[in-house]
């Protein structure tokens, strides 16, 4: 099948329950990784590409990438989607480019003008047949050129969604709850620590999210850094001469439990980083000869696999829901 938008999708994962993964894609082996998952496990799928994924490997590659991986993968829908676009521009390159999904992020605005430029890109978007997110709340963390401090990032305020998805017409609304951008989504100082002295982030805003569902009946909500950060992937890193001390993500017993409710997309990102880098460490370290890249990116490209299966079964809850 074609590429899809997400509407579809996200009426179906409302109705049932569960989330569709969105990941984050860079090159040949993250889409493969991502795409061979989700075509075994029968998952509908979102491939998006950031700013930073556009300069880094070009728009046309990864558009090609990903057309690549809708032949590979026959049995499953598949949405390219643009994540964290900065601007009408960027928003209208990708819509012109064959995206089927767009986010604009001008949620560093002030209200009434993230309205407004949100608006402008529903209308192009959708005279193009092509869904825009749009978000509300400012997360804080690092995501390519999204760069949100901690004192600066706010939780969505919930008396604010109805306005805003009525006068912008967007089809999904990103919110912040707690989750951050990035591999170090939290201060030392906003957690505890267990009994193995590792580090518990706070809990989830789920009264925000309970609330804007209210407010919202039926409206897919998506949430942004979302990635768990998997221990033994930093475990990994450290033992193979990286450096990631007191990484820590979002629980994924948390995000089960927020794909129950009305959350319809996931974003997952810097654990497919993760997995990749401390495959390729663990690689070098056990064969320091090698210098052939398919001979670390073949295990790379495993292990991304298998961690989005992981996801898709025990986090997203959407494998057979193709």
């Amino acid at each position: 099948m074609p590429l899809v938008t997400t509407t579809e999708m996200f009426k179906k994962a409302y109705d049932g329950g569960y989330a569709i993964g969105a990941f984050n894609v860079n090159n040949m082996e993250i889409v493969q990784g991502i795409t061979e998952a989700a075509q075994e496990l029968k998952a509908p799928l979102i491939l998006q590409v950031s700013k930073g994924a556009r300069a880094y490997a070009n728009h046309t590659y990864l558009v090609k990438l990903v057309e690549a991986a809708v032949i590979e993968c026959p049995d499953i829908p598949i949405a390219l989607h643009l994540d964290h676009g900065p601007d009408f521009e960027t928003c209208k390159s990708c819509i012109d480019g064959g995206f089927t999904s767009v986010m604009i992020d001008a949620s560093s605005k002030p209200f009434q003008e993230n309205i407004e430029i949100t608006k402008q890109v529903v209308e192009y978007a959708h005279d193009h047949g092509v869904v825009v997110e749009a978000e509300l709340g400012t997360l804080a963390g690092i995501e390519d050129d999204v760069k949100v401090a901690a004192h600066a990032a706010s939780y969505t305020r919930p008396e604010e969604v109805e306005e805003f998805v009525t006068k912008t017409g967007c089809d999904s609304l990103a919110i912040a709850i707690g989750t951050s951008h990035g591999a170090y989504k939290f201060t030392a100082a906003q957690c505890t620590r267990n009994e193995k002295g590792i580090l518990v982030p706070p809990p989830l805003r789920f009264d925000v999210l309970e609330e804007v569902s209210k407010r919202l009946p039926g409206f897919p909500i998506v949430l942004h850094g979302s990635s768990s950060v998997p221990q033994e992937f930093v475990k990994l890193i450290n033992e193979n001469g990286g450096n990631m001390p007191d990484a820590v993500g979002i629980p994924e017993e948390q995000l089960r439990h927020a794909a129950e409710l009305s959350v319809c997309k996931i974003n997952i990102d810097s654990d497919l980083r993760l997995a990749m880098t401390a495959t390729i460490r663990q690689h070098f370290a056990e064969h320091p000869a090698d210098f052939d890249p398919r001979q670390y990116l073949k295990p790379a490209r495993a292990a991304i696999k298998a961690m989005v299966a992981h996801k898709i079964v025990d986090v997203l809850g959407c494998d057979h829901k193709a």
